[in-house]
């Protein structure tokens, strides 16, 4: 074990000697160049880019104002945000027909840093960056995904954060509020030099839930720092914490429950969800001359999750049992008690603490070079990262269960593993600039080795070999694109990749029937993912992209029902993605402009290839993958008004979409009474913003308002039926300086 830990930390050391080295030996040359710009994931030249894109930008956001990612994101083509969580706070996106649950098949990043629980081993949503903080949000669905990993099958999310101030001092500070109790503060400060700069974010936000009794608070600090060493080299550092506190209820509603009361949530005012999160990143970019540049990142973050809940059983659905489903939810610890928010209090839950901790770095090398005699542009990288997790669990039915530090020192763990992770992963690719084309190979390794080791499991020391393994992936990743710009303004293109999500070692554990559990291996999802397209803003005023895309998905990994998840085979998504805008007022050279913008897609083919390895998966060739919907819409109409108004209304659209595989086979009592099973009906949700800065002033006043008609809609059957968000209308305040 020591071995191996010197090796990994000679092998850091030689990594971090090099990009040293490689800024001391070109220190003393006297290359004048621009100050060193920092970007995104996307490159500069936008044109060559083999695949589809989408770029939310500040200005967006900003006349958007929307209430949480989930509304930032529902005009991009090809996403899917199944809205069930209480304020963007556990995301589930899905992109071309991925499952979207808690978004462990999209890649989450923070200017190019993962943003996972655990990236490999347990890659769930539990955070994002927060809007305040970001400058543009940019969505890679293309071949270009080969540079970035672990979760390639779908597509990739970054959020690009602010800059640190170049010109003395500058920021802003910001104040909303609206109803359901929703109030939010945000205040940015930084000076900064052509020497660099620092600045600090301070953010909080808190308000009432989707469901009664499910508030939630959260705030973030976050001090970010930037260094020009030279004219060719910067340092940026970034630190921050985050702190959640909301109440809850995983567990949805049984029918007899959701017609009753939807919004419902007995014992939400117990229930809660308790998240720290501690996250630092370290960046070196060196342009080494005006061919060359290399970028050294170093990233670390330590979570925290608790969650407490009190509900079981949605619908007195029990996979242990056959048709005991009444349609009332059921008490996890406490039976034979009807659930209100007294017989809450009377009981006590199941608390599901667990750690996280992972860390990495990465050197890249750009290099533009012409050495088979073509002007080139190449990506050379190697990323090492680790992970540590322990999953723990307690339970009880005494009141004073409620509190974790009781429940801890009153109990044996239910539940008790632990999981280490180590990932190597190289990259390269090339692209060729030839005429009018640009031609991009490329490849990525995934190098991985998981241990898992299940310490207690429903009570019971763990003694048996086979509650111990050590699972080793290894995936080359393929990914070749093409794009020709032989018309101005305007971009055809076309590629294909191979994704890959690795094996989840959450989802590996088996339980033998003896009160002890196994792991086994699950096999990785693989993907090859085809596209091809258009983007132009080749006609004045109007700009546009459109994409077809065809997914064959491998291995897909699906919960069978009964708390296990299996390998199902074969998938496959295909369908067309749409995105514009028309600006009437740069056509016909006025000030005023009224605007038209909107997205449309349309997933014709998102079915199961063949049928489950067993009756229970649910898995039926033929059928629709679970909460994918075959259309996608969004449109708004605005105006800006030279004074500085810019105001829009619209629209948002999703189709039926149908449940977890496992739910459409369950018994038909239970099916009826569960909640779990039947379909997702269609919604349209309208909504509408409005922003005034007048010319001179640094204040902007705005108002902003989602599901304006207050529109009752389920939004998933997941744990049970979950509601949808109702009305929400914010306005607020900015100041800028």
């Amino acid at each position: 074990m020591i071995k191996n830990l010197n090796r990994k930390k000679s092998a850091i050391a030689v990594v971090v000697a090099c990009s040293v080295m490689t800024t001391f030996s070109y220190a003393e040359e006297s290359i004048i160049l621009d100050k060193v710009e920092v970007t995104g994931i996307l490159p500069e030249k936008l044109e060559a880019v083999p695949g589809s894109f989408d770029v939310v930008t500040e200005k967006e956001l900003e006349a958007r104002r929307p209430f949480s990612i989930t509304e930032a994101l529902n005009n991009v083509p090809g996403i899917n945000v199944v809205g069930e969580d209480t304020f963007g706070l556990g995301l589930n996106i899905g992109i071309r027909g991925m499952d979207p649950r808690r978004t462990s098949r999209t890649l989450l990043l923070e200017d190019g840093m993962p943003l996972f629980l655990a990236p490999y081993g347990d890659p769930s949503a539990h955070y994002s960056t927060p809007l305040d903080r970001v400058s543009r949000i940019e969505v890679v669905k293309g071949s270009g995904q080969v540079l970035y990993g672990p979760q390639t099958v779908g597509g990739m999310i970054n959020f690009v954060t602010k800059p640190v101030p170049k010109d003395g001092f500058a920021g802003s500070v910001s104040a909303v509020g609206g109803n359901n109790d929703f109030y939010g503060l945000h205040a940015n400060v930084g000076y900064g030099t052509e020497l660099g700069g620092i600045m600090m974010d301070a953010i909080k936000k808190q308000g009432d839930g989707i469901r009664n009794n499910h508030e939630f608070d959260v705030e973030e600090y976050t001090l970010k720092g930037q260094l020009n060493i030279t004219d060719r080299q910067t340092l940026i550092a970034k630190v921050g914490y985050y702190k959640e506190e909301s109440h809850v209820s995983e567990t949805g509603l049984g029918e007899v429950d959701y017609a009753r009361d939807k919004f419902q949530a007995p014992s939400g005012k117990n229930d809660f969800f308790s998240h720290e999160r501690k996250s630092a990143q370290l960046q070196h970019i060196f342009q080494i001359d005006d061919k060359m540049k290399l970028s050294t990142q170093a990233y670390y973050a330590d979570s925290y999750r608790s969650s407490f809940r009190q509900t079981d059983a949605p619908g007195g659905y029990d996979d242990d049992e056959a048709g005991e489903s009444t349609g009332v939810t059921v008490m996890d610890r406490c039976s034979g008690l009807t659930l209100t928010e007294t017989t809450a209090e009377q009981c006590g839950g199941r608390h599901r603490p667990r750690s996280y901790n992972y860390w990495g770095i990465e050197p890249r090398l750009d290099v533009s070079h012409n050495l088979f005699g073509v002007d080139s542009d190449a990506v050379l990288g190697f990323r090492y990262h680790e992970e540590d997790i322990r999953r723990r669990q307690f339970r009880g039915a005494d009141p004073r269960f409620q509190s974790l530090p009781y429940a801890q020192a009153n109990s044996l763990s239910r539940e008790d593993i632990g999981i280490k992770v180590e990932a190597k992963s190289y990259y390269a690719q090339n692209t060729f600039h030839v005429n009018d084309w640009a031609i991009t190979p490329g490849v990525r390794v995934e190098d991985i080795q998981i241990k898992t080791d299940v310490r207690r499991a429903d009570g019971q020391v763990q003694n048996n070999p086979e509650s111990k393994l050590t699972n080793n992936q290894t995936e080359v990743l393929p990914g070749f694109g093409v794009a020709w710009n032989g018309i101005a303004n305007t971009t055809f293109f076309g590629g294909v990749h191979k994704g890959f999500a690795p094996p989840r070692p959450d989802r590996d554990l088996r339980a033998d029937g003896a009160n002890t559990a196994v792991v086994d291996k699950t096999k990785p999802e693989t993907s090859t993912n085809w596209e091809i397209g258009v983007r132009s803003s080749f006609f004045k005023g109007v700009n546009f992209s459109s994409t077809l895309f065809h997914t064959k998905f491998d291995d897909i990994v699906v919960n069978n029902g009964s708390g296990e998840f299996v390998n199902g085979g074969e998938s496959e998504m295909s369908g067309l993605e749409f995105g514009g805008r028309v600006n009437f007022g740069t056509i016909y050279n006025t000030a005023h402009n009224i605007y038209v913008l909107g997205s449309y897609t349309n997933t014709f083919t998102a079915k199961f290839k063949k049928d489950g390895p067993d009756v229970d998966s649910g898995i039926i060739s033929g059928d629709r993958l679970p909460y994918a919907p075959r259309h996608l819409a969004s449109i708004s109409v605005g105006y800006q008004h030279p004074v500085g108004l810019d105001a829009r209304i619209g629209a948002t659209y999703i189709s039926k979409q149908e449940v977890d595989a496992f739910a459409r086979v369950l018994d038909p009592v239970d099916a009826a009474l569960s909640g779990l099973a039947g379909d997702v009906p269609s919604y349209t949700l309208f909504n509408a913003s409005a922003n005034f800065k007048p010319v001179g002033s640094k204040a902007t006043y705005f108002v902003s308002g989602y599901n304006l008609t207050d529109r009752e809609y389920l939004a998933s059957r997941v744990d049970g039926m979950s509601v949808g968000r109702g009305r929400q209308v914010f306005g607020g305040i900015r100041y800028d300086f």
